[in-house]
C-alpha cells in the first residue's frame, strides 16, 4: 500500500505542475489574438490598464491552482500594501522563473522590463505590448520608457540581479536600477523572496520534477530613497539583500534543499535594514 502511495504521489505532483502550466499557457495563448485586436483600438492608458489586470488575474488564478494541490504554498500577503503606493522601484531577489508572477499576482499597475525576445514570444508578446512592458535593450531606450512610465502612477519591477540568481546569496548587481531610481527620482521597495527549492532556477530543465512541497515567502525589505550618488547606491543595495537574505535563511520548510554551489560576497554585520 505504502508503494503504491509513493506511486500516486509521484504521478500526481507531475499533473499538478503541467497541467497548470499547460492551463497557464493556453490562456496566454488565447489571449494573444484578443490583445493583438485591442492594442490599436484601446488607447495607451486603457490597454495598459486592461493588459496589467489580465496578467495580474492570470498568475493569480496560475498560482492559486497550485496552492489548491497542497503541493505548493504562497506567503505574498506583504505585496498587498504597495497596490496603493505610489510610483516606485520594485526590486528582488530572483531565485526562480516564478519570482515575476508571484509579484505581479498582487499588483494591478506594474511595468516589466522583459528581455526583449519575449516580445514577440508567440505566448506572451502581445499581452506584454498591450500591458506596455518594457523591453530590456537598447539599455537606454529601456530606461526612458521606465521613467516615462512612472508617469502614469506605476510600478516598476526590475530585478537588480539582471538574471535568476546562480551563487548564493546574489548575484552582482547590474546598474541599470541606480540609474532609473535616480533619473526619475522615485524610491526603491526591495522585496525578499525565500523558498526553499530550486524549481525553476537557473539551468533547471522544464521536465525535471521538483521535490514537492515547495514553499516561498515574500517579504518586504528597505524601502531606499532615490539615489544621488548612483555607485555608493548600487553598493550598498547589494550589502543589504546579501545581509537580509542571509539573516532570513531562518524560513526553513520541510523541503530545505542542499545550497547551491558558489559562494556570494561576504557580508557585513553593519548593513542597514
Amino acid at each position: 500500500m505504502r508503494a503504491l502511495a509513493r506511486a500516486w504521489l509521484f504521478v500526481y505532483d507531475y499533473l499538478v505542475i503541467y497541467l497548470n502550466v499547460l492551463w497557464l499557457g493556453v490562456g496566454c495563448l488565447a489571449w494573444t489574438p484578443i490583445a493583438l485586436m485591442l492594442y490599436p483600438l484601446l488607447s495607451e492608458r486603457q490597454g495598459r490598464a486592461l493588459g496589467r489586470r489580465f496578467l495580474m488575474s492570470s498568475f493569480r488564478m496560475y498560482l492559486a491552482g497550485l496552492a489548491l494541490s497542497r503541493r505548493f504554498s504562497f506567503d505574498l500577503e506583504d505585496l498587498d500594501v504597495l497596490r496603493d503606493a505610489p510610483p516606485l522601484i520594485i526590486a528582488p531577489n530572483h531565485p526562480c522563473l516564478l519570482d515575476a508572477l508571484l509579484v505581479i499576482s498582487r499588483l494591478p499597475n506594474v511595468s516589466l522590463v522583459l528581455k526583449t525576445k519575449l516580445m514577440d514570444n508567440l505566448f506572451l508578446g502581445a499581452g506584454a505590448r498591450l500591458a506596455r512592458c518594457t523591453p530590456s535593450e537598447p539599455v537606454r531606450r529601456m530606461m526612458q520608457l521606465a521613467i516615462r512610465d512612472f508617469g502614469c502612477g506605476s510600478h516598476l519591477l526590475l530585478f537588480p540581479e539582471g538574471t535568476r540568481t546562480t551563487r548564493d546569496p546574489i548575484n552582482p548587481f547590474k546598474g541599470s536600477i541606480g540609474v532609473i531610481a535616480r533619473g526619475a527620482q522615485v524610491p526603491v521597495q526591495t522585496v525578499l523572496i525565500e523558498t526553499d527549492s530550486h524549481y525553476m532556477g537557473k539551468g533547471w530543465s522544464l521536465f525535471r520534477k521538483p521535490r514537492l512541497p515547495i514553499h516561498y515567502r515574500v517579504r518586504l525589505g528597505r524601502r531606499f530613497d532615490p539615489p544621488q550618488n548612483t555607485q555608493q547606491f548600487m553598493t550598498e543595495l547589494e550589502d543589504y539583500f546579501a545581509h537580509e537574505l542571509v539573516q532570513g535563511s531562518a524560513f526553513h520548510a520541510p523541503n530545505t534543499l542542499p545550497p547551491r554551489t558558489g559562494r556570494g560576497p561576504d557580508v557585513s554585520p553593519h548593513s542597514r535594514s
